[in-house]
């Protein structure tokens, strides 16, 4: 197929193709550029698709967006005494164009870092709230002027520095038409104004595909999914919700059965997973596709709810990928043991794995569920408070944990107090692991640098590495960072390859479009 390809002219497709897996390696991205204008040409639109979330300090590109202003906001940046070099005059790329995700609150975060570093005269922080938000409205604008087809939106903070932006978006509702993932995470559910623009923003969109709602969101939620604007049954195929309480709420079983293509639900963290939740789900006639469920000390476990998570996993075991909890150490042991043991039992599909705070009492449960669910598993964190933790709770996992794992892992984390003769008892007896990206955060004294080495970087076991030990990033030693680069081993940032992967992240790009 890629012969036939190359010898009718396809070059462009499959150029784009190999420069498309660089997509979030922005400093590959960057070389790209520099080989030809082919090259560049399809290179550049990646690099501006999401310009906002890329990890820097350097807010250069928005001089870039800049040179789109009009004369009348160019004449105001004069007046707010902006550096005038900081703009660029002239620009070979429409780069507004390119913008495929928004996330609102590093966007505006953003614009307020580049306003702190371009503006020459120090104003009152009212009157510096006030340039902020105004450049804010003119960026946004910018974005409008050159018909953006926003892909993804995340709102990620609902008050009143969102006012003018939300109006603006309804004053064009339709050069912003088309987005297929939103994410709402509201702070403030006193926001009636913000609340209403959000409404009519999401009725107007007739391409949902995923939703995200958080904390106070889910009664706009059902406000959304139950109105009768609402014109994305037949497209949402996709539902999380992500520190939500269910308490009190009604109508959840009407909000899903309009819902006709609904293919996943996930539940991170969230509250009143009770009895009350869960009849509502009972009564659905359609099948409750229950995707992820991650539990943590906010959804109060007791004996009352691991009898309703039961009849939630005799409803939707079938369809669970995703599952993890941390209860604390004060959570009744008995009501740990139950949760594994109902796990075990309907966790047949798994993908991802995430256990915090559990104690060597219950290892074997732990144990017994990995083991149950290797050939599946695909992602698998561990971590012990280190208030709590034991060396000898350690030693357990590590002594057990490397001959069970399976033949390939797409992430391991392991957060623990490492005693090296232990790890090096877990490296032995997972000689036979591939693991892409390998998370270690080592919280005792002994150096386990030896170990890595031998085990790891010389059998090229890893393609990914980083290691926190006690206050030490192990990307920080550039000695130490080009011999791993001999043995093709990366190594990362401890909290940038811990953040990529974790819960909430992962969770994100489940189902993303």
């Amino acid at each position: 197929m890629s012969c036939s390809k190359i010898f009718s002219g396809d070059l462009p497709e499959l150029t784009y193709g190999v420069i498309k897996y660089f997509q979030n390696d922005f400093s590959t991205l960057h070389s790209c550029i520099l080989v030809n204008r082919l090259w560049c040409r399809l290179a550049i639109p990646l690099l501006w698709e999401n310009p906002f979330s890329i990890p820097t300090m350097n807010y250069n590109f928005i001089d870039i967006y800049f040179h789109n202003l009009n004369d009348e906001f160019k004449t105001k940046l004069n007046e707010y005494k902006v550096i005038k070099n900081s703009l660029t005059s002239n620009t070979l790329f429409n780069y507004p164009m390119y913008l495929k995700y928004l996330n609102m609150l590093k966007f505006i975060s953003s614009v307020k870092s580049w306003l702190s570093t371009n503006v020459k005269t120090s104003y009152s922080e009212s009157r510096f709230h006030s340039i902020w938000i105004d450049t804010c409205v003119s960026l946004f604008k910018i974005f409008i002027e050159n018909e953006v087809n926003l892909h993804t939106l995340e709102i990620e903070m609902l008050n009143t520095y969102l006012d003018n932006i939300t109006e603006l978006i309804l004053e064009n509702i339709n050069s912003i038409h088309n987005i297929k993932n939103l994410d709402l995470i509201i702070l403030n559910s006193n926001e009636n104004m913000l609340n209403n623009h959000i409404l009519q923003m999401v009725n107007s969109q007739n391409n949902l595909k995923r939703m995200l709602f958080s904390t106070n969101g889910l009664r706009l939620c059902q406000s959304l999914l139950l109105s009768k604007d609402y014109n994305c049954s037949n497209t949402l195929n996709t539902i999380i919700f992500y520190y939500v309480d269910f308490k009190g709420i009604i109508n959840l079983d009407k909000t899903f059965e309009q819902l006709n293509v609904l293919e996943s639900v996930h539940i991170i963290n969230c509250s009143s997973l009770n009895a009350g939740f869960t009849q509502q789900i009972m009564n659905l006639t359609k099948p409750f596709k229950l995707k992820s469920l991650f539990i943590n000390k906010i959804s109060q476990i007791d004996s009352l709810q691991i009898d309703s998570l039961q009849l939630l996993l005799q409803k939707s075991g079938d369809y669970l990928e995703n599952f993890g909890y941390d209860l604390g150490y004060n959570c009744d042991l008995s009501l740990k043991q139950q949760l594994l043991e109902l796990i075990t039992k309907y966790y047949k599909n798994a993908k991802f794995l995430c256990l915090f705070s559990f104690e060597s009492q219950i290892s074997f449960e732990i144990f017994n569920l990995v083991e149950n669910i290797k050939q599946s598993l695909n992602y698998l964190s561990i971590g012990l408070s280190k208030l709590s933790l034991t060396v000898g709770d350690t030693a357990i996992i590590l002594q057990n944990l490397g001959q069970i794992l399976p033949a390939k892992l797409e992430f391991l984390s392991l957060s623990l107090f490492f005693r090296e003769n232990d790890f090096r008892v877990f490296l032995e007896n997972s000689q036979n692991t591939f693991i892409n990206k390998l998370i270690i955060m080592q919280h005792y004294s002994d150096n386990i640098t030896y170990c890595m080495k031998e085990f790891i970087m010389k059998k090229k076991r890893v393609k990914y590495l980083a290691i926190r030990h006690l206050n030490c990033d192990l990307s920080d030693f550039k000695d130490e960072v080009s011999e791993y680069k001999l043995h093709n081993v990366v190594v990362r940032n401890f909290h940038d390859l811990y953040l990529s992967c974790n819960i909430y992240s992962l969770i994100k790009k489940i189902d993303y479009l």
